[in-house]
């Protein structure tokens, strides 16, 4: 695992300074602090920060091929390269090391852009061929690994695995773009589609992008996607079959690694898999750790005590509690763009806690994506039949005004949210679950907003683009899009970006089997009634995993990795949620109305409402505003 950055020219070509690459690598030291290295011919420049997995001694980057044609930064671990060496030496290739950075110069060079389609990994990778005078950029098809890229005023293009290479440039803008502001206030992170600041991009998962010299800036062309329009035919005993040994093979196949290897555990279902499969196959006790939290409602850590010991792993656990709210600043810093899911603390800390053993760790990452394990799924697959017995014209007519009407009861479970029901059937299938999603509804972004953000918008709202997604999708129900939403939109913009940066701050690789591309095409084929069954998500993962797991760890109702952010600011934080009403940093901004901020801290603080999402996303910004300097 690494950090990438370079620079290419794509009007006329000029010399490229080898020290303003190596500053935009040097501000990326922590995802690489075993080595660096910088390399520059006329208008281009490749730079890389190494955190050595395999091959440790002979793999430096940038790496040349063989025939000095091609030279390669590369982020990430290939996990079929033995496979792809064999097939390459078959053809002709020759290789002078032994690991994965090399094999991937030779599909390029077999292969050109198609190469990617032969890789089976984690990667974000920058190639310079001198014979095409072209520069190739690739992501991998999930989005596990991150790349930023822009447009420079001199003609060039930055990218850089992270937003603070391209910040370590000085001819980068520091435009915020005020349609991120109002993403991020629906969301709770700034989605792959858009960025803070204006002209920069992140390369979409999935995608690759070819520069030439001399030429403009192409758009990024699509070289996977997952598609829910076809079902397995075969009896559920045989894809249960099928289902474990995807499992197994996925597993396996991230357990290769010259440096010590673990796991995140939680104690649910999908990390609880993970072990149970890396148990299988490793000859040692597997070790693992495990978060818990001072508030008992929302701690898991006896459960995942309970699997340690079914399976007999080095364990390894400690408790978050809000007297470390000060790493706010640190978490800030990690992310550069704001960033407002609160499990990245409990989550970073699990980092720092698998990092004093190992240096990569295995996670459950993506299998409520891929299985349908949310419950907002599962409510979604629900509602969607009742849609489709009712008229579009009554549910809007009557639901509307019912659901306006209702009392808003956070407190309650979601089946007795009345409010919450009637609002989501009120509207069409993707408008429900961009609801069902979203951290701050489009009715309390417009109090909070102030008249200017609401004009600097000009009518953009953060949920289009997430329904043109889900009404575009490749899908027959309704359970589907919702599941192909979440594989392309919340997966890579919140749920991987996490796991990078927490991981990567501590110099830890995180894999994520579960989102074996090959795991996640079969899981997308499977029948609705083996995915959600009895109103139980990831129905047939469970079924197939009752050989490995207890009941009561399979069917225990679904925590989450969840932060208690709102007991915290109504108790010991409820100094920082007033305080973020009178946020310098905030005022400056004009965005905000910060009179309507100060109710809803209030009304938080008192136990009125439940505004402790919304309270989290404005302190968080306003840290990120702080760090970046923008403003």
């Amino acid at each position: 695992m690494c950090g990438i950055a370079g620079l290419f020219h794509l009007g006329t070509i000029k010399p490229v300074d080898p020290q303003r690459v190596e500053r935009m690598c040097d501000v990326l030291a922590h995802r690489g602090p075993d080595g660096s290295g910088v390399w520059t011919a006329p208008g281009v420049g490749l730079g890389h920060r190494r955190l050595s997995i395999i091959d440790i001694e002979g793999s430096p980057q940038p790496m040349q091929s063989a025939d000095e044609r091609a030279m390669i930064v590369f982020n990430g671990e290939i996990y079929n390269f033995r496979a792809v060496r064999k097939e390459l030496e078959e053809r002709g290739a020759q290789f002078q090391t032994e690991g994965d950075t090399e094999v991937i110069l030779a599909a390029w060079q077999q292969w050109g852009e198609n190469c990617v389609k032969h890789l089976d990994g984690m990667f974000a990778f920058a190639i310079y061929d001198r014979a095409n005078r072209t520069l190739f950029l690739a992501r991998d098809r999930l989005g596990v690994k991150p790349l930023f890229f822009t447009e420079l005023s001199d003609g060039s293009l930055a990218f850089a695995s992270e937003l603070k290479g391209l910040l370590a440039h000085p001819l980068l803008r520091r435009d915020v773009d005020p349609r991120a502001i109002e993403d991020y206030m629906t969301w709770g992170y700034v989605p792959d589609h858009r960025s803070i600041l204006y002209g920069v991009h992140k390369l979409p998962a999935g995608h690759t992008l070819l520069l030439k010299h001399d030429s403009p800036l192409p758009k990024p062309q699509q070289y996977w996607d997952v598609s829910f329009e076809r079902r397995h035919k075969a009896k559920p005993r045989d894809l249960e079959a099928e289902l474990l040994h995807h499992l197994q093979q996925a597993v396996e196949s991230r357990m290769v690694a010259d440096v010590p290897l673990g796991a995140f555990l939680s104690g649910g279902v999908d990390s609880s898999t993970v072990v149970a499969f890396m148990a299988e196959a490793s000859r040692g006790k597997v070790k693992t750790c495990s978060i818990g939290f001072d508030v008992e409602s929302v701690d898991e850590s006896s459960y995942a005590e309970q699997v340690a010991q079914l399976f007999n792993t080095d364990h390894a656990s400690r408790t978050v509690s809000s007297d470390q709210f000060d790493a706010i600043e640190t978490i800030a810093g990690m992310f550069d763009e704001p960033f407002a899911d609160a499990s990245a603390l409990p989550t970073w800390r699990v980092c720092q806690l698998a990092r004093e053993s190992v240096t990569v760790a295995l996670s459950g990452d993506g299998a409520d994506e891929a299985f349908a394990g949310y419950r907002r799924q599962v409510f979604h697959a629900h509602e969607e039949r009742i849609r489709s017995y009712l008229p579009d014209g009554l549910r809007h007519r009557v639901m509307k005004p019912l659901g306006d009407a209702f009392p808003k009861l956070d407190w309650a479970p979601r089946p007795l949210r009345a409010k919450t029901t009637l609002q989501s059937l009120a509207g069409n299938g993707p408008e429900a679950y961009a609801r069902a999603l979203s951290v701050t509804p489009p009715e309390i972004r417009m109090q909070v907003f102030s008249e200017d953000q609401i004009g600097l918008m000009r009518g953009y709202r953060a949920e289009h683009p997430f329904m043109d997604l889900m009404a575009n999708a490749p899908v027959r129900s309704g359970l589907d899009a919702a599941q192909y939403a979440d594989l392309k939109f919340w997966l890579p913009g919140d749920i991987l970006t996490k796991v990078d940066r927490t991981s990567m701050a501590v110099s830890l690789e995180a894999r994520e089997p579960l989102l074996d591309h090959r795991l996640v095409e079969f899981a997308a084929g499977l029948p609705e009634g083996l995915r959600v069954k009895g109103g139980q998500g990831k129905y047939m993962l469970k079924k197939a995993m009752e050989r490995y797991l207890p009941k009561d760890i399979l069917y225990r109702p679904k925590q989450g990795f969840v932060t208690p952010i709102a007991e915290w600011l109504r108790g010991p934080l409820a100094g920082k949620a007033r305080g973020i009403a009178k946020s310098a940093m905030l005022a400056r901004t004009g965005w905000f109305d910060n009179e309507k901020l100060a109710q809803l801290a209030e009304a938080h603080i008192a136990g009125k409402s439940d505004h402790s999402r919304l309270l989290w996303q404005l302190i968080m910004l306003d840290r990120s505003l702080a760090r970046l300097g923008i403003v």
